[in-house]
């Protein structure tokens, strides 16, 4: 721990509102004015200790020691804020109707920072230019009478104000069920999973899930439990607000204050008649946040509003029944009220959710390192990828990494693109070639190679679930072989996906067929496909509309009824009989029935205008065109990100095949730009692996600087990572030339028999699905193809696999093998020191420095004349480092 001494003089603000401090940094005096209210409160990752010396206050920060230096430069840049800098928000706004409410906060801004800094609403005088207009309460803006007027908010010296404008306000109000009372429940909790809103309801009362049926939780409300659920004529003993008020004892515990204007909404509207939903009712199209992106700094307390717009034009403040959440809480927290605590530094996100709809409000937190802005001016960019990574690291004052050197970016471009380590003779090419062009030389090889067709196919297969324990033999090879043939051709991946969701005809002749195999009902193949070709899961939405995604339980079975006509002749895909020889073809009539409503819901893509249900024409070419369609605000994007997490370790979305709306990019910018590129290129995937390998971005070292170091996700260095399974596997063969034993299958009907599938010295990339038995790829964790999820895919670190490397029946054996390098290079009569030479290159693609030469031949001295012994321990040493396991 690091203790730092702040001297703050106890003498009162002047007439300009500033407060003058002394205060020691690194045993330096300093002297600066104050114009942040309450400094301590503004940096609360420190713990603060204060105590009166004499005439002064000693403030004692005590921080962890890596974030020192960090914090104190954030108390130095802030502590002379410029208290006439500030605005309100919003800058205008309009009431209507007696009730009509909006919030209010005043934020900190510079011409330096256009964005919202951190509020000081607890140093604001308010003004009305109107009270018989509007009144202010407790930062509230309050409908008083119709007509227009000006608040003004005063902070010291300095004056913001925003217009408003009351409408409506002599006409009588009535509470909506629809949108005032179910937004009241949601509030309260009532309809979250967790209580009434269960599939089984809680004691008793079920209601809809966040309230996405009105009618049924009206009806649920009024008529149910002989109606005294709503007393009309005694409002306070209707069980509805008589429970959660604790009038009468309630498992949920107290949820609603008597005085509070949640309960007003309640009992007024059953002191109205308890009116239901209508259909002529206002219906919300959209919510916005506001401030919609914020510049802020560790410590600053910020507030995010909440505004509804409904079909009749009305905007409506409805911060106080939004629910928030942060969407990384290692840099912003909030609470139920929307009050934004920033934690770390970085870009985060809080998501709002109101009525089934979703918006993020953005805010972004620089990292208190000092960097020129020289540096990113004079730091090498290859392509828009580096211009758009340079510019957020700029924001986030992140210093970027120089490049890697040569033999680093061979290894790494080499495993990323192609799955296997460059051999010796790549090497030497790789080398040779003159240093201005040696980088692209070597992309232009890579994606050029058999060994690509290889890896992508592999990748592909992950997403595409070729699996033996659910496929039979025929479908996996012949599913397998048509991937395989659509990566060698370098077919669009549009095309390719089309060909998919298209699919017809026998199984073993067009494998594209087997994807109907896999997933067999229309709700299986809607939630598949949305998962792989879009990145979107909307199971949820399968039982009610998605909890915190605008997906609605129409919108999915609209979607699923697209599916509902294909048919299949033959084995049915996991059964025990046949010879997996199954044909595909589309029916002219049939519909999906919804079980929530007990009819078909009209046939349409996501967002997308329905078909008729009289159509006759294959349904799954609308959902291909519209899929496909450069416009489809998901389908270049979720390609995109599953290929940059292939090269960066991470997506730009992370988990990659979550591509939520409440998940936001670590640059958005940088994926909407990329996404865009994938459409100009016409998805041709090849394209985008060059260029991400071209640029700086990809090619900058993995060693972090002072200034990036406590960075994980915003590229500022490459990040090194575990090798996936399969290519550790190959690598350990690769450079011991060896080869592992895949020969044996499992699949529906036989345990485990001996196919001619796998033979020998195929590579574990090469592998047609994940049914073969092998330890080791269990091990290190293999994508078992069972869900449509990246997640299934484990790149973590265990003792399992550290005992499997030391002592387990893999690497061992390897070792021992009499045909193996070891043994052919001292049959060749090489010596300890070319040797070495040859396992560092092969493995790790360098030589080994001087100090790393003598050290090993040190300990192989030792062995004496047991020369194999101690080349296998080297070998083994080699093997089980970190440089080798790690793409770096």
């Amino acid at each position: 721990m690091v203790v730092s001494r702040f001297a703050i003089e106890t003498t009162t603000r002047g007439s300009n509102g500033k407060w003058l401090a002394d205060f020691e940094v690194a045993g330096v005096a300093m002297t600066a004015e104050i114009n942040a209210p309450n400094l301590f409160q503004r940096f609360k990752p420190a713990r603060w200790a204060i105590h009166p010396v004499h005439k002064k206050t000693i403030a004692t920060m005590i921080i962890p020691n890596r974030l020192h230096l960090l914090l104190l430069a954030a108390v130095v840049s802030q502590i002379a804020m410029a208290a006439d800098e500030i605005a309100v928000l919003p800058k205008s706004f309009t009431l209507s109707s007696s009730e009509g409410r909006q919030q209010l906060m005043v934020v900190q801004r510079s011409d330096s920072n256009p964005f919202p800094a951190a509020i000081i609403d607890d140093h604001v005088q308010w003004t009305s230019g109107d009270p018989e207009v509007v009144a202010i309460k407790n930062n509230v803006a309050v409908a008083t009478g119709n007509g227009s007027t000006t608040i003004t908010a005063r902070v010291g010296d300095a004056v913001s104000t925003t217009e408003v404008t009351v409408d409506g306000f002599d006409d009588p109000h009535q509470w909506s069920f629809r949108n005032d009372v179910q937004s009241v429940l949601s509030r309260l909790g009532c309809n979250t999973g967790a209580c009434h809103g269960a599939l089984a309801g809680k004691g008793g009362f079920r209601l809809s899930l966040r309230g996405y049926d009105s009618q049924s939780d009206f009806l649920s409300i009024t008529r149910e439990a002989k109606g005294r659920r709503v007393e009309l004529s005694d409002p306070g003993r209707s069980l509805l607000i008589a429970k959660p008020s604790g009038a009468l004892p309630h498992k949920g515990g107290l949820r609603i204050d008597t005085e509070s204007r949640d309960y007003r909404v309640l009992s007024s509207w059953i002191a109205a008649g308890a009116a239901g939903p209508r259909e002529d009712d206002p219906r919300l199209e959209s919510i916005s946040v506001t401030p919609a992106a914020s510049m802020l700094q560790p410590g600053d307390r910020t507030r995010v509003l909440v505004n509804a717009h409904y079909d009749d034009g009305r905007v409506v403040d409805v911060t106080h029944w939004a629910v928030f959440s942060a969407t990384d809480e290692a840099i912003v927290t909030v609470d139920e009220s929307g009050i934004v605590d920033v934690v770390g530094c970085g870009e985060a996100a809080v998501l709002v959710w109101f009525g089934s709809k979703v918006a993020l409000a953005r805010m972004t937190v620089p990292y208190p390192y000092e960097v020129a802005d020289e540096v990113y001016v004079t730091s090498q960019r290859r392509n828009f990828i580096d211009d758009l990574n340079l510019a957020q690291l700029k924001t986030l004052n992140l210093r970027p990494s120089p490049r890697c050197d040569d033999e680093t970016f061979l290894r790494r471009a080499t495993l990323d693109s192609i799955g296997r380590l460059p051999s010796l003779a790549e090497r030497e090419i790789f080398l040779a070639d003159p240093d201005i062009e040696r980088r692209d030389r070597l992309i232009e090889r890579l994606l050029s190679s058999d060994d690509y067709v290889d890896y992508w196919t592999y990748r592909w297969c992950d997403i595409l679930l070729v699996n033996g324990t659910r496929l039979r033999p025929i479908a996996v090879k012949t599913y397998y072989q048509w991937i395989r043939d659509q990566v060698q051709q370098n077919k669009p991946w549009d095309q390719m996906v089309r060909e998919i969701l298209t699919a017809s005809g026998l199984s073993n002749e067009n494998g594209a067929t087997n994807f109907y195999a896999l997933h067999q009902t229309p709700e299986e193949m809607t939630e598949n496909a949305c998962q792989a070709f879009m990145g979107l899961s909307i199971g949820c939405a399968k039982c009610h509309n998605h909890p915190l995604e605008k997906w609605s339980n129409d919108q999915y079975y609209a979607m699923a009824n697209l599916f509902a006509r294909v048919r299949a002749k033959g084995w049915g895909g996991d059964s025990r009989n046949g010879d997996g020889v199954r044909t595909l073809y589309v029916a002219t009539s049939g519909d999906l029935i919804q079980p929530n409503r007990g009819k078909p819901q009209q046939p349409a893509p996501l967002d997308a205008a329905p078909l008729e249900f009289d159509d006759p024409s294959d349904r799954r070419i609308v959902l291909a065109d519209w899929m496909t369609d450069p416009a489809n605000p998901y389908f270049a994007r979720s390609i995109t990100n599953r290929v940059w997490a292939n090269f960066f370790g991470r997506g730009l979305v992370e988990q990659v095949d979550d591509l939520r709306l409440s998940n936001p990019a670590s640059n958005e910018p940088l994926l909407a730009a990329t996404a865009q590129y994938v459409i100009d290129a016409d998805f041709d995937l090849k394209k985008l692996m060059r260029l991400i390998m071209q640029s700086e971005t990809y090619q900058r070292s993995s060693i972090p600087l002072a200034e990036n170091e406590l960075e994980q996700k915003y590229l500022s260095r490459y990040y090194p990572r575990r090798l996936m399974a399969e290519v550790m596997l190959d690598a350990i063969d690769q450079t011991l030339q060896t080869a592992s034993n895949f020969d044996q299958v499992a699949f529906p009907g036989a345990d485990k028999q001996k196919t001619d599938f796998y033979p020998a010295g195929t590579k574990a990339i090469e592998l047609y699905d994940s049914a073969v038995a092998s330890y080791f790829l269990d091990t290190f964790g293999r994508n078992p193809r069972e869900i449509t999820c990246e997640c299934e895919r484990s790149d973590g670190q265990s003792m399992v696999q550290v005992l499997h490397l030391s002592n387990g029946e893999t690497l061992n054996p390897k070792l021992a093998d009499a045909n193996n390098r070891i043994a052919k290079m001292i049959a060749g009569g090489k010596s300890p020191s070319e040797m070495i030479d040859t396992l560092f290159v092969a493995a790790l693609s360098r030589s080994p420095s001087d100090q790393e030469r003598e050290r090993v031949l040190s300990v192989v001295a030792e062995y004496g004349d047991d020369l194999s012994t101690a080349m296998q321990d080297v070998a083994w040493s080699v093997l089980t480092s970190t440089e080798f396991t790690f793409n770096h």
